[in-house]
């Protein structure tokens, strides 16, 4: 009998668009070639000038999740060659980045009047891709035809790419949104589009065996680069660590983060997750990939942010999932792509959900729940909580929601009645605007107004509004992003005077004052229901 390989448990894996990670405004065109230009090039043209402020930054704990790159001082070649090839190669995603400033200066001289005579005006690199528009105060806008661009030359998936690693191999991750990913002595990178099926083939692996043929097979005629050899990548060893028996009608369990897994004998949902890599320093804390069902029928999100989008972990599953549910897309904005064709493009069942549309299960119902909050008050409808009714329980997963008008959750209240457990984000303090969204805009954002809209999702006084409303008998706060297995992704580290812990902690003693089952979670958790 030959022998059979798992791909190893500690293998992590970062998807790559011009070597930068992925998160979901790299995957549309538009949103892709603004932050490449506006983001990732400034970025690497600072570390190229000034790379000894660059590495001192990296080496202080304090700045995790800044503006910095970090990239080795023996990488500042392969960091210029990235400069040179966007900056050539890849020079129509800078004309598209001027073309979207002109474009904005142009209707900002629109007064009302008919925009007919403006679509010959429009820059070549949109023109074709977009619809002039009036809002109901005649400010005019524009509206990208965002199915037409992905099947246009902007969408590039030959600039795709994958980075594998192996944790103990590495110190940690660096910040995933300050620094590109290059090959080194640690890391094989793999030059495979997102849609390829090898991924699919290499993640199967960590559950179902494969002989060497089939390895060699799924690396054959792929690009490789760097030191971390192919054979590094698996194990005879099957996982430590797997998927335990039902106990009861239901379960719940946290992942980390603002995800949870929903399963019966019959259905399984997956929502928002971010799974963790299992290695010796985190150990059985975390819920890893061998913990999941066979097959995972839906996998709920609810807003494109990174941390609920996350490609990354999708793209392992996606040989699992069964069907992604989205929250409906509002059409064409550049700060609010559409989840459903983004992750259509790379390869997933994706279907939209208008707010309180309903899906019957086999044993059991999803409700999409309308999302107030955490979006600086951008025109952005690709938002939704998830409500979900299994086994006599019912569930509110809020993610970042806000009660910002007690009224919308009063009048929600009425259909879906009380709820059984109430899971809620309580990042009170956001980051400014600019953080997430500044290589959108062409113009700089005034300090004023980007101090004041922020993200900020639920604080004590918002979630108690939900809680005396909703009147769950648990409630659960994520946690915050103090997992240390996610500060790769999270960039955060909080202390005990920080707002965020004082509002959640504050909240937990309402609960207490109410007799409400609640926790402060913090790595995985497991409820059992009958």
């Amino acid at each position: 009998m030959q022998q059979r390989y798992y791909l190893r448990e500690n293998v992590y894996f970062e998807p790559l668009v011009l070597k930068w990670y992925a998160w979901p405004y790299l995957l549309p065109p538009v949103s892709a070639a603004m932050n490449i230009t506006g983001r990732s090039l400034r970025l690497m043209k600072s570390f190229v000038a000034n790379h000894q402020l660059h590495l001192a930054a990296s080496k202080n704990p304090e700045l995790s999740g800044g503006d910095f790159v970090n990239c080795s001082e023996d990488q500042l070649d392969n960091v210029r060659g990235l400069i040179h090839d966007i900056e050539h190669t890849h020079q129509d995603y800078l004309d598209l980045r001027k073309a979207v400033a002109k474009l904005n200066e142009m209707l900002e001289q629109a007064k009302g009047l008919s925009l007919e005579p403006l679509y010959a005006q429009v820059p070549e690199a949109l023109r074709g891709y977009v619809e002039l528009i009036y809002d109901m105060n005649h400010n005019a806008s524009f509206r990208l035809i965002e199915g037409l661009i992905y099947e246009s030359p902007l969408y590039k998936p030959l600039a795709q790419s994958v980075s594998l690693g192996l944790l103990g191999k590495v110190k940690e991750r660096p910040f995933v949104l300050s620094s590109p990913r290059l090959p080194d002595e640690n890391h094989l990178h793999v030059e495979v589009p997102f849609a390829h099926d090898f991924i699919d083939g290499l993640f199967a692996a960590r559950g179902t065996p494969i002989e060497r043929e089939q390895i060699d097979r799924l690396f054959e005629g792929v690009g490789l680069q760097g030191g971390l050899t192919v054979d590094e990548l698996f194990t005879t060893e099957p996982p430590r660590v797997t998927r335990a028996p039902l106990e009861g009608r239901l379960r719940v369990s946290y992942l980390g983060h603002a995800g949870l897994l929903l399963e019966t004998d019959r259905t399984s949902i997956l929502v928002d997750p971010i799974i963790a890599v299992r290695d010796e320093a985190n150990g059985d804390r975390v819920l890893s990939f061998s913990e999941l069902p066979e097959t995972i029928d839906y996998v709920c999100l609810t807003h494109t942010h990174m941390d609920h989008v996350c490609v990354e972990t999708l793209l392992q599953l996606r040989h699992k999932i069964g069907e992604v549910l989205v929250p409906k897309n509002g059409g064409g904005s550049i700060v609010d792509p559409s989840i459903k064709l983004m992750l259509q493009t790379i390869g997933f069942k994706v279907r939209e959900f208008e707010d309180m549309e309903t899906l019957d299960c086999v044993d059991g119902r999803i409700r999409a729940i309308p999302f107030l909050g955490e979006h600086a008050d951008l025109h952005i409808r690709s938002k939704t909580a998830w409500y979900f009714e299994f086994a006599g329980q019912k569930i509110f997963s809020g993610a970042d929601s806000s009660s910002l008008d007690e009224r919308m959750y009063e009048r929600i209240q009425k259909v879906i009645g009380h709820i059984d457990l109430l899971f809620i984000g309580m990042e009170c303090v956001g980051a400014p605007m600019s953080w997430l969204y500044g290589s959108l805009f062409t113009k700089p954002i005034p300090r004023e107004i980007n101090e004041s809209r922020r993200f900020n999702g639920s604080d004590c006084a918002s979630a108690q509004k939900m809680i005396e409303i909703f009147k769950p008998s648990q409630v659960y706060v994520y946690a915050l992003g103090m997992e240390p297995w996610f500060k790769y992704f999270m960039g955060m580290d909080y202390t005990e005077d920080a707002r965020q812990i004082q509002e959640s902690s504050q909240l937990l003693e309402f609960c207490a004052g109410r007799q409400v089952q609640s926790e402060r979670l913090f790595a995985k958790h497991v409820w059992n229901f009958n």
